[in-house]
């Protein structure tokens, strides 16, 4: 499943990961062809936060998706 979110700042930033990081399922972002993991926030400042990227999860949950809500982009 996918969700489109926007990270904009190091706090948002911040609260993603530890709310990723709760979750043990793999958890990545997407924009392209580049890939990093959900819960890595090195990871996350390596991509190009000007625009909404693409959150994938396999297995994604009620709860998590609830948690989300804060990054969530129509």
């Amino acid at each position: 499943m996918k969700l489109k979110l926007q990270l904009c700042d190091m706090n948002s930033v911040k609260k993603f990961v530890g709310i990723t990081s709760r979750y043990g399922d793999e958890i990545s972002l997407v924009r392209d062809r580049y890939v990093v993991d959900a819960k890595s926030i090195l990871g996350i400042f390596s991509m190009d936060l000007s625009r909404p990227v693409d959150l994938v999860c396999r297995n994604m949950n009620e709860s998590l998706k609830r948690d989300l809500l804060d990054f969530v982009v129509a």
